[in-house]
C-alpha cells in the first residue's frame, strides 16, 4: 500500500457523490485503517468566519475580512480543522503532516487567529472526508481519483474555483481530456 498521506486527491468527473464533485483533498492521514482528509476548494455558503467565532464565543480583536469557511467533507460536520502551514503549533495538539502542512483541532488556533495570530497560511474547515479500511484504495482503482503531490501554493494561495484544475496540471492534465470511463490496458 502506498501511503498517501500529505498527497492531494482529484475527484475525476463522473464522481457518483455530488459533495465530491471537482474535489480537492489533502490526505492528513492514510493507513491500513483507513484515511482521513479535508476538502480544500469548496467554500461554505452558509458559514462565515464571523459567526463560527460568535458562536464559539471567541474574542475578536484582529479584521477577519477574507477568511473564509471551508466544507471539509461530510463527516462530522460540526467537527473544526485548520490546516496550516508549519509555523504554528497548538498548546494541545498539532499533528504536522510532513515539513509544509499541519493540521490542528483545537479551539486555541482559532483564537490565535481572531486574535490576529496563528498560523501564517490557514484554511479553516467543518467537516472532514472519511475512509474506512480499503475503502480508498477501491476508489481509486475505480477511477475515482488522481493523485498528485501537495503543494502550499496550490492549497493555501490559489482561488477556491482554480485548485481542482491547478492541481491536475502539476500532473500535466487539461479537464478537457478527462473521461469518467476507467479503462483496462
Amino acid at each position: 500500500m502506498t501511503d498517501l498521506t500529505g498527497r492531494l486527491l482529484i475527484a475525476m468527473p463522473g464522481m457518483p457523490d455530488p459533495r465530491f464533485e471537482h474535489s480537492l483533498i489533502y490526505v492528513c492521514a492514510h493507513s491500513e485503517d483507513g484515511s482521513m482528509g479535508l476538502i480544500v476548494n469548496k467554500p461554505s455558503a452558509d458559514v462565515s468566519f464571523q459567526a463560527l467565532i460568535d458562536q464559539l464565543s471567541i474574542e475578536n480583536t484582529a479584521d477577519l475580512t477574507g477568511i473564509n469557511v471551508h466544507f471539509g467533507g461530510p463527516v462530522e460536520l460540526g467537527r473544526g480543522f485548520v490546516l496550516h502551514s508549519t509555523d504554528f503549533e497548538s498548546e494541545m495538539t498539532t499533528l504536522f503532516v510532513d515539513d509544509d502542512f499541519a493540521m490542528t483541532a483545537t479551539l486555541d488556533v482559532l483564537e490565535n487567529i481572531a486574535s490576529g495570530g496563528g498560523p501564517e497560511k490557514r484554511l479553516i474547515v467543518l467537516g472532514y472526508a472519511g475512509w474506512g479500511p480499503g475503502q480508498l484504495e477501491e476508489e481509486i482503482m475505480q477511477n475515482g481519483w488522481l493523485i498528485c503531490d501537495a503543494s502550499r501554493e496550490i492549497v493555501f494561495d490559489r482561488a477556491d474555483v482554480d485548485k481542482w484544475e491547478a492541481a491536475l496540471g502539476t500532473l500535466g492534465v487539461s479537464p478537457l481530456a478527462l473521461s469518467s470511463e476507467g479503462g483496462r490496458a
